[in-house]
């Protein structure tokens, strides 16, 4: 299975390296208007008109094949047995014990008034000097 694993992926990052090659050659739309005048087309490897479809079709088939490849190992990716069985990663996640409730820990800001300074002054009473 892990051999199947890596020939698939192979596959995959080979079409996706020459897809992206396939479209970075291709011609812009803008491109079809200069050929229509007669600049460059006719002196190209595959005519006039014929590297648009050899192109095209040739990207299309390469991104079927990459579509395939990730749906391969979309699938194969989750024939792993698992061991505990079925269900979600929650599930499957450790226990572990509440923290005891004791005193309130010294950081904690106290709920009551007796630390608020006297008369309603603000909290810069509080800062000690230098």
């Amino acid at each position: 299975m892990n051999v199947v694993l890596n020939i698939v992926l192979a596959v995959q990052m080979l079409s996706a390296v020459v897809m992206v090659a396939l479209i970075l050659i291709q011609h812009g739309k803008g491109a079809d208007m200069g050929a229509a005048f007669g600049s460059g087309g006719s002196g190209s490897l595959f005519g006039a008109s014929g590297s648009a479809n050899f192109l095209s079709r040739s990207t299309a088939v390469l991104a079927a094949v990459f579509f395939a490849c990730t749906l391969m190992l979309a699938y194969f990716g989750n024939l792993r047995p698992t061991s505990t069985g079925s269900g979600s990663v929650l599930e499957r996640a450790p226990v572990t014990a509440p923290a005891a409730s004791g005193a309130a820990p010294a950081n904690q800001i106290p709920s009551g008034q007796a630390g608020a300074p006297a008369g309603g002054a603000s909290g810069a009473a509080l800062i000690p000097g230098k």
